[in-house]
């Protein structure tokens, strides 16, 4: 069956809208249906079309609510410029800042910026939004001029002056940063879109990922677990876009420590990890039952090991840069 159809009762329905339209009519029926069997039989068929849609939507729930945001976060830019275009009663003040000038055009109170406007740095940068007792407060987008940063905006919350709440920021090179502030920098839930296709999802802490994340690749693979100081380091998962996948400790975003490589044939290592190869101590399994314990360096075997074997016997072997030697 076509997921984009469904058929019922000799009716088919060619997509969910149509679907949720023949929900509609049923439940309109049954509200109007004296017959107790022919009701039973309505709503059970309700129930399965019901079922359908809660169905395709949990596989499209992920895409549909990441559309939906964009499109609100594209609302909220829209009419905040529309409001700031709109600004009754505007004033403009002139000031010196940390020894900075800025230009201000909008609302004031008692000589202070308060509610819609916007202000200009000597810099170049642009702040359009709300201010409340002189400060940037409420929300707001604010454009940077000054290189590095030239190109970059933010839109979101403000809070004394600073980017604090949720936002999003923009780099003039693709990427884009959606989640929670504090302090002028990403601190707490976020996600993470790279120009290249991959993404991050997970904590951060002063401006850096630091906690439990989630990195998509943009060549299919993935690393799941602990992040520090903007890298993968602690315990995680990583798995490859071949198939193959990694448990265990990482530095740096590499097998580093304790850890399991896995390969899609079956087989595995458990042991020593450094430098994302196996290195020190370690076991290998083959797919065929056979393994192998003893010394591993820069991913071969090395040195003294045993291979134990499926008839229960076991072979005491010498490797030099993995090549057996007896």
């Amino acid at each position: 069956m076509d997921k984009d159809t469904f058929t019922l009762n000799n009716q088919t329905y060619s997509n969910n809208n149509n679907i949720l339209l023949g929900i509609i009519n049923e439940l309109q029926q049954i509200s109007n249906s004296s017959h107790e069997n022919l009701t039973i039989k309505r709503i059970s068929d309700v129930i399965i079309k019901m079922n359908f849609i809660i169905n395709e939507n949990k596989k499209n729930h992920e895409s549909i609510m990441n559309q939906f945001t964009i499109l609100q976060n594209k609302f909220d830019r829209l009419n905040q410029k529309l409001n700031i275009n709109n600004i009754n009663n505007q004033q403009e003040l002139k000031g010196i800042t940390n020894g900075h000038n800025w230009r201000y055009v909008g609302q004031v109170v008692n000589g202070l910026r308060e509610g819609k406007g916007i202000l200009y740095g000597d810099n170049g940068d642009k702040y359009e939004g709300d201010f409340r007792n002189d400060k940037k407060e409420g929300k707001g987008i604010y454009y940077f001029n000054k290189e590095p940063f030239k190109g970059d905006r933010y839109e979101g919350d403000f809070r004394n002056g600073k980017s604090e709440g949720k936002g999003i920021y923009y780099w003039n090179n693709g990427n884009i940063y959606e989640g929670d502030y504090r302090n002028d920098q990403k601190e707490g839930k976020g996600i993470e879109y790279y120009s290249d296709g991959g993404r991050y999802e997970g904590d951060y802490k002063n401006g850096i990922k630091e906690g439990k994340g989630i990195f998509y690749m943009n060549d299919g693979g993935r690393y799941e677990g602990d992040f520090k100081n903007d890298d993968a380091e602690g315990k995680g998962k990583r798995f490859y876009p071949n198939g193959d996948r990694y448990e265990g400790d990482f530095i740096n975003w590499l097998p580093n420590g304790k850890g399991i490589y896995y390969w899609k044939n079956g087989s595995k290592y458990e042991g020593d990890f450094k430098n994302g190869y196996e290195e020190g101590k370690g076991i290998y399994y083959y797919e065929d039952g056979v393994r192998y314990e003893g010394n591993f360096k820069n991913g071969q075997r090395e040195g003294k090991g045993i291979f134990y074997l499926n008839n229960g016997q076991k072979e005491i072997v010498n490797f030099l840069n993995g090549v057996l030697i007896n």
